[in-house]
């Protein structure tokens, strides 16, 4: 049976993580060609190559199944060393890996992290990316969880529930007067839910907002992959492909850009709530908002900190999102 040596197999972690074999080495106090040797060494016991020598380094097929070996036992270590009180004493920090989408990262996730116990001896290494895309890097084995729209769980993992992020489509009343012949509305925010039967779709001899008006006027998106615009233009009807588009890739940004009047966008409740009723944003559509379920996928694997995360996330979740 192949076993590998444990200073090989956290080698191995800060390799990839670092991205270099000079960073690795700095990490662990070691010289590149140590770190060299240590690889070489994993890589004869496993008859493979684990990592591609890029830069920053890649880990092979091969690699990705040793990585996770190696992530494993280093949680395993971790829950060991708390447990014997040894973890903080010796300065033993455990870094975890988690994928998330900025929303939530932007709004509620942050507050989860804060309310894991702090004798964990957890870091966390943060790897913001669309809901829609977090599960392939559970996949890569990049990380140890995720923030997910994807609800089937990545091969050797576990997915619960966490519930819905509302998105509600807003804009400045500076940009509503000036793209979608209306004026603000005085109404606040629906806050029962989607309306089943659609938006009102006014015109612009209404008071207002006339939503034909948004295929053509600029909408904000978080990047080239962010389809959330897009799909509410769809579900009123109206024609997303050439529409002109801001890209801004921060949450806070963001919601500042269409705050500022740049464009009109999807913001999450947590962002627009209060300046909808204090009438620095105007809501579209009210009583159509778009709902994202999100699920917690986790590696399966007995953890104490690992637990630990996802009690805090579900717990935040469950007083955050809508149900």
């Amino acid at each position: 049976m192949m076993a590998f040596q444990l200073d090989h197999l956290h080698t191995l972690v800060a390799l990839v993580e670092e991205g270099t074999f000079e960073a690795a080495a700095q990490r662990l106090r070691l010289t590149a060609s140590a770190v060299s040797q240590r690889v070489k060494a994993m890589e004869q016991d496993a008859g493979q190559v684990l990592v591609q020598r890029v830069n920053p380094v890649l880990p092979t097929i091969a690699g990705d199944i040793v990585l996770r070996h190696a992530r494993q036992v280093q949680l395993l270590e971790s829950d060991v060393a708390t447990e014997l009180g040894a973890g903080l004493q010796t300065g033993g920090r455990t870094s975890l890996a988690l994928a998330v989408n900025a929303d939530s990262l932007g709004t509620w996730l942050l507050d989860a992290l804060a309310a894991v116990p702090t004798d964990s001896g957890a870091v966390f290494d943060i790897y913001r990316e669309d809901q829609e895309h977090t599960n392939s890097l559970l996949r890569s084995v990049a990380v140890m969880a995720a923030v997910t729209s994807t609800a089937e769980a990545v091969q050797g993992c576990s997915s619960a529930r966490l519930g819905s992020m509302r998105y509600r489509a807003v804009a400045s009343p500076r940009f509503v007067e000036a793209w979608l012949g209306g004026v603000a509305s005085t109404a606040g925010p629906d806050l029962a839910g989607p309306d089943l039967a659609g938006p009102d779709l006014a015109g612009p001899d209404t008071a207002g907002p006339d939503l034909a008006g948004l295929d053509t006027a600029p909408m904000v998106n978080f990047d080239r992959r962010d389809d959330l615009q897009h799909r509410f233009l769809r579900s009123i009807g109206g024609r997303a492909a050439d529409v002109p588009r801001h890209h801004i890739p921060t949450s806070a940004d963001f919601a500042r850009a269409v705050v500022l009047g740049l464009g009109w966008g999807l913001l999450p409740e947590q962002q627009c709530l209060t300046e909808i009723g204090d009438g620095r944003l105007v809501e579209l559509a009210p009583g159509h908002p778009i709902d994202v379920v999100l699920y917690w996928q986790r590696w399966n694997i007995a953890s104490r900190l690992l637990n630990q995360v996802t009690d805090a996330v579900g717990r935040v979740a469950a007083a955050s999102l809508h149900p």
